[in-house]
């Protein structure tokens, strides 16, 4: 392997610990500094783990795409398999490609087009119940409505009376994963009862609980309901083989998960990030306006809302869905002239990327107007990948872009909404991006 370049140095850590404390107590900053000071190829370490922080969209490309089959997911992004099972985001091999082949149909174009009617009468119903002139947590009605939405579209069920249980559910089961992340517990087994443990297996159990329970009624009653449940169980490989009630739980619980949490907090920093740019609120108003004319906007509208997807694709930018994908090299490679040996975990870093003022100009600034003239197809592929890229991009992607497009036009034709002052709104990574605190807007109908 002819390797021309030394590893880099990288920002000191605990003699023990190494970055733990660092990730722990504020990991945003600890991206920032690590690309602000040490560059594109920087070298942490998490107790006895080491990985390294790339900034760098010419690796990214290399890990997941031109050299893919010698990257698998790092064993810090693997412990979500305590949630998500051996689901399409952590499945690998010849299991992953089976997965996939399986679902491609689930999610074509026009399947997730006949889901447009149903996103837009969640919405409207949801926001219909909001207070004229009240306060609301949107980051917790996002949750909800987007957990209703994937309920019904990947489900055919409606929990809108249990769409606050599920959520808390799910959160616990997140948080408790933060926790193990956060400590030198992640190199534990699952099976150890320490205490973060103990909380995610109970809050994985109630969730199988519901799961199973849905499985099971869908296979007794039969009949192709419309939704993506439907197709995964109708699915057949190559042999004719289909998914077994543990590869549907997998599929389903990763599907409700990923797919509802992460449309939801896009959904939450647009919010924040439109009222307090007062044009952008204006421009985007008008267009949904000028679109739709006043009736609800539909899945046919979608090539019109030219602004609405600039807007999302400039919050994607400045607050990604996850901060970053984790990856491990099988065998000894080379990365970008540094040597990279077996074993060692990567971060592909989403979040220092989107901010690098090499690819955007003014890059703490929201200004969606950036995406208006071409900018995606002038910046390198992988200067920004809100949904990863190469044969592991999200398979939801399409859904998720058509469901956030959908939320935010019928909320901005029908509402102003302003922040309420004296509120600290910061990113949480637990995993996905959430608001720390949620985000407090004072809503009036237009």
């Amino acid at each position: 392997m002819a390797t021309t370049l030394e590893i880099p140095s990288g920002p000191p850590g605990h003699f023990l610990l190494g970055h733990v404390t660092d990730f722990k107590n504020d990991p945003i900053g600890l991206f920032t500094r690590c690309a602000r000071d040490y560059g594109d190829f920087v070298p942490l370490r998490f107790g006895p783990k080491r990985m390294i922080f790339v900034s760098n969209p010419e690796v990214v490309d290399t890990v997941l795409v031109a050299n893919v089959r010698n990257f698998v997911k790092s064993a810090q992004f693997k412990a979500l398999e305590a949630i998500l099972g051996n689901g399409l985001v952590l499945a690998e091999g010849d299991h992953w490609r089976r997965q996939r082949r399986l679902m491609q149909l689930a999610f074509h174009r026009e399947r997730i087009a006949g889901y447009g009617q149903i996103m837009t009468d969640y919405t409207e119903a949801a926001i219909d119940a909001w207070p004229k002139g009240g306060v609301l947590d949107m980051h917790a009605e996002m949750t909800r409505l987007t957990m209703e939405i994937v309920a019904k579209t990947l489900l055919d069920v409606d929990v809108r009376d249990d769409a606050s249980s599920l959520g808390d559910l799910l959160t616990r089961a997140f948080e408790s994963f933060n926790a193990r992340m956060n400590s030198l517990w992640l190199f534990l087994p699952d099976s150890i009862p320490i205490p973060t443990n103990v909380k995610l297996h109970r809050a994985v159990r109630q969730l199988d609980a519901f799961m199973y329970r849905v499985i099971a009624e869908r296979r007794a009653g039969g009949g192709d309901r419309g939704d993506l449940l439907t197709m995964l169980m109708d699915a057949r490989d190559e042999d004719g083989s289909q998914m077994s009630d543990r590869q549907l739980r997998d599929e389903a619980v990763t599907l409700f998960g990923a797919g509802h949490e992460t449309t939801a907090t896009t959904l939450s920093w647009a919010l924040y990030l439109v009222a307090n740019h007062t044009q952008v609120w204006e421009r985007l108003a008008a267009e949904v306006d000028e679109v739709t004319g006043g009736r609800p906007p539909s899945a046919g509208d979608l090539p019109q809302l030219t602004y609405c997807d600039m807007v999302l694709n400039e919050t994607l930018r400045l607050y990604p869905a996850v901060a970053g994908l984790g990856r491990e090299a099988v065998d000894d490679c080379e990365l970008g002239g540094y040597p990279v040996a077996g074993g060692t975990s990567l971060f592909l870093s989403m979040w220092t990327l989107h901010r690098d003022p090499r690819y955007f100009e003014e890059p703490e600034r929201f200004l969606p107007e950036r995406w208006e003239d071409g900018l995606e197809n002038r910046i390198p592929r992988f200067a920004f990948f809100p949904f990863s890229g190469g044969p592991r991009q999200c398979i939801g992607a399409s859904f998720a872009m058509m469901e956030a497009t959908l939320v935010l036009a019928a909320i901005v034709q029908r509402y102003r909404f302003t922040l309420v002052p004296g509120q600290t709104i910061e990113p949480w990574v637990i995993p996905t991006m959430r608001p720390k605190r949620g985000i407090n807007m004072m809503v009036e109908a237009r």
